[in-house]
């Protein structure tokens, strides 16, 4: 038997005409009302997949300015964000990559949501926003070309402060912990986890997270559980469990006293600030013992903080470093042990031709980071602002970052 010839009637193709319309709108509507819609990468004048950043290797004998960006900053980040070369500013809703003669290299806008956290690792910028799921809208950009890396989104607090360092970057707040590998995937979730798949996997979600660092394979987290207010927790574990969703503690530590803050992180250890009548800065190894306890002045910086806690940190080739919001405290990188306290400090630094260069009220002091002693002090011209000063070094030029810009400064 012969199977029987369709016929499309004027009707049937009425109908098909109808249902297509329906559906272009329907997606047309869906693209609107969608994040997609919002978003716009702007690729101006990136360097491209070949730069090279330019280094600088030795101590300019002066500075001058060489351009300034508005930069609005995002809560926890100090220093001026830096990636292949590119200086990296934000306001709301747009991220700028600026090239170093002062051009604009990409900008990365959504102006239907709010930037929350900005970091940078693998040679990309890594931008979260808030939504309507918290700050769990993710983007890496890859700096030099100015073209999509990764994304990710899933939920998160509402609230969040940028925690990364060359091997994770991720998010801190008072609930929980977030790292992401180079891909965006997720390796750790720490704390209170909204819309868990299966119970028991968080061991202390019913604690408050007051600080977090991370570097390599280690994250350490402090903490403060109901029960006890007259303790906190200093928690180890590795950045890469077996499942993201299930920490592996490796450490943990009972700090007398209430207000212990993260100040600095190692492969192997981590320094904490614990306030009191003598407060002091206690180092610990990743097996739990204590290996460095040095008396310290009060911080301000630290007492009036919000919680979560976010230090101003910076690496120099031979120590760590953090700046309590009156100095600078400079540690040994192993044992994490302070070594030099450099009092005229107004933020973070960077080191070039073997020295540390300090920003002060009058300009940028040449440090020997072995003896603490001054070498000589770099003029800047600051134009009377008298506010905290963070460097970085972005292909050959220094950077400061001030309240609301940045400014690049130039070998003259």
């Amino acid at each position: 038997m012969k199977a029987p010839i369709l016929r499309r009637t004027r009707a049937d193709w009425l109908a098909v005409g109808v249902i297509t319309a329906v559906t272009a709108a329907a997606v047309g509507l869906s693209v609107a009302n969608s994040d997609i819609s919002h978003a716009s990468l702007s690729p101006v004048s990136p360097p491209g997949a070949e730069h090279q950043a330019e280094l600088l290797d030795s101590v300019p004998n002066s500075l001058e300015e060489a351009f300034r960006v508005p930069h609005d900053g995002v809560p926890g980040v100090y220093k001026p964000v830096v990636a292949q070369g590119l200086l990296i500013s934000n306001d709301a809703h747009t991220v700028t990559a600026t090239n170093p003669d002062g051009s604009t290299a990409w900008t990365y806008t959504r102006d239907n949501v709010q930037i929350c956290s900005l970091a940078t690792a693998w040679n990309r910028v890594v931008i979260t926003f808030r939504n309507g799921r918290g700050c769990g809208d993710v983007v890496a950009i890859d700096a030099a070309t100015g073209h999509y890396a990764h994304t990710r989104s899933a939920n998160n607090s509402d609230e969040v402060i940028a925690i990364s360092s060359n091997d994770r970057v991720g998010t801190v707040s008072s609930d929980r912990v977030d790292l992401w590998r180079s891909d965006l995937v997720r390796t750790v979730e720490y704390g209170d986890v909204e819309a868990k798949q299966e119970p028991d996997l968080q061991p202390h979600e019913e604690c408050t997270i007051n600080s977090a660092l991370t570097r390599t394979e280690l994250l350490v987290v402090s903490e403060s559980c109901p029960g006890n207010k007259q303790v906190d927790h200093l928690r180890f574990q590795t950045t890469t469990p077996e499942d993201s969703r299930e920490p592996e503690l490796t450490q943990e530590v009972t700090i007398d006293g209430d207000g212990a803050r993260l100040v600095a992180v190692g492969q192997s250890a981590a320094a904490v600030y614990v306030p009191g009548e003598r407060p002091a800065i206690i180092s610990y190894n990743d097996e739990g013992q204590e290996t460095s306890r040095t008396d310290v002045a009060p911080s301000a910086k630290i007492r009036d903080s919000a919680s979560p806690f976010a230090a101003a940190t910076a690496d120099l080739p031979h120590h760590m470093t953090w700046f309590d919001g009156e100095r600078l405290y400079l540690f040994t990188p192993t044992a994490l042990r302070v070594t030099q306290v450099i009092e005229q400090a107004i933020g973070t630094g960077v080191s070039t031709g073997g020295k540390a260069l300090v920003p002060t009220r009058e300009g940028i002091d040449v440090i020997d980071w072995t003896t603490g002693d001054v070498q000589r002090s770099i003029p800047v011209d600051r134009e009377g602002y008298a506010g905290e000063v963070y460097l970085a070094i972005a292909d050959g030029n220094i950077v400061e970052a001030r309240d609301g810009e940045l400014v690049a400064l130039t070998s003259s």
